[in-house]
């Protein structure tokens, strides 16, 4: 009876820390991915094209803008209100109307103008859902209530949101504290202390500190690069201009290296402590993702990033001198010769 019920209770914490893993692991993507498409013809009459004159203004400013006539957005907000008259009518004091889109409403750019005597926003843009849907609205209030027809930018976008973005930070390091207090209960191996012979998580939990590092030196240095990606994104690091395609890049590595660091950790310890370490793997992650995407923006992450690399290879270093042996029976590296702890073989 009481070999059943610790069975039940041993499923039961297995399934938590199932769930932690998954968490851990989507919370860590989705914190690198979030820090520019073209039109595509797949929405019927919000792709059509309109071929209105450009001003001299509009065509200075289109190397900063990152969009352009017949660039496709979807509404993001509740609703976006639309003047149909020129702005000329609205900057003058006339009476003008007004129309509403709402979300998930898809937009084209039909026209772009500039107004130097518009102190609110010189930049007007016409966008259109259909023919009976067009006007006009100021950049600054089509921006912030649109998002580019693309899921990639939409991505980006949701998990850019601030409120969103405390939310995860919060739920990370109560996580994060929650784990680790088990684990030093347990006195379960997890990376940095109590480790096992592979180099995988050490690789993974340094490379996930140098992107958010880098990530946060692309927001200090390169602001204008990264919305210029936010525009026109891609999956492809050799599509891109360097800077970004050496964050996709590291990117994709830390997901190969995931892979790598679980199927290594899989053969390396039972299934329990297997789930358990890969829970601490995961808290060491996203604890590296926050720190140091927060201190360099301050400009420390630089200097605790290199202590960090020198610390994480002298705590694998040692762990390399102390495992010396490998059981004869499965393979798995033992500290001292004697009994496997996981299979039970004696080793000579």
């Amino acid at each position: 009876m009481r070999k059943s019920q610790q069975a039940l209770n041993e499923k039961k914490e297995m399934k938590k820390q199932r769930f932690a893993i998954i968490a851990f692991f989507v919370t860590l993507v989705v914190s690198l991915l979030t820090s520019c498409y073209h039109e595509k013809d797949r929405h019927g009459a919000s792709r059509q094209v309109y071929n209105a004159t450009a001003s001299d203004s509009v065509n200075r400013g289109a190397a900063k803008r990152c969009y352009s006539r017949n660039f496709n957005f979807v509404v993001k907000r509740d609703s976006l209100p639309l003047i149909k008259q020129q702005p000329e009518e609205t900057l003058n004091g006339l009476l003008t109307d007004t129309m509403y889109v709402y979300k998930n409403d898809h937009l084209v750019v039909a026209d772009i103008r500039v107004f130097t005597d518009d102190r609110s926003d010189s930049v007007w843009v016409e966008v259109a859902r259909d023919q009976m849907t067009m006007g006009w609205v100021h950049e600054s209030l089509l921006l912030a209530s649109v998002v580019p027809d693309d899921p990639i930018s939409q991505f980006i976008s949701t998990f850019s949101d601030t409120h969103l973005l405390i939310f995860l930070v919060i739920i990370s390091i109560i996580a994060i504290s929650y784990l680790l207090r088990i684990m030093m209960k347990k006195r379960a191996q997890i990376v940095h202390f109590n480790d096992i012979g592979s180099i995988y998580p050490t690789l993974l939990a340094v490379l996930v500190a140098t992107s958010a590092t880098y990530y946060s030196s692309i927001q200090l240095f390169a602001s204008a690069t990264w919305q210029q990606f936010y525009f026109h994104p891609s999956l492809n690091p050799f599509a891109i201009p360097p800077v970004l395609g050496l964050f996709l890049s590291l990117v994709w590595a830390i997901l190969i290296l995931s892979l790598a660091a679980v199927d290594n950790i899989k053969n390396q310890l039972p299934l329990p402590q297997a789930v358990l370490y890969l829970c601490g793997l995961c808290a060491i992650c996203a604890a590296n993702y926050i720190v140091f995407s927060i201190t360099t923006l301050y400009y420390v992450g630089y200097v605790l990033l290199a202590v960090y690399i020198v610390f994480a290879f002298k705590q694998y270093l040692k762990l390399v001198v102390t495992y010396k042996y490998v059981c004869g029976n499965c393979g798995r590296k033992l500290k001292e010769k004697g009994v496997c702890p996981y299979c039970g073989k004696e080793n000579y």
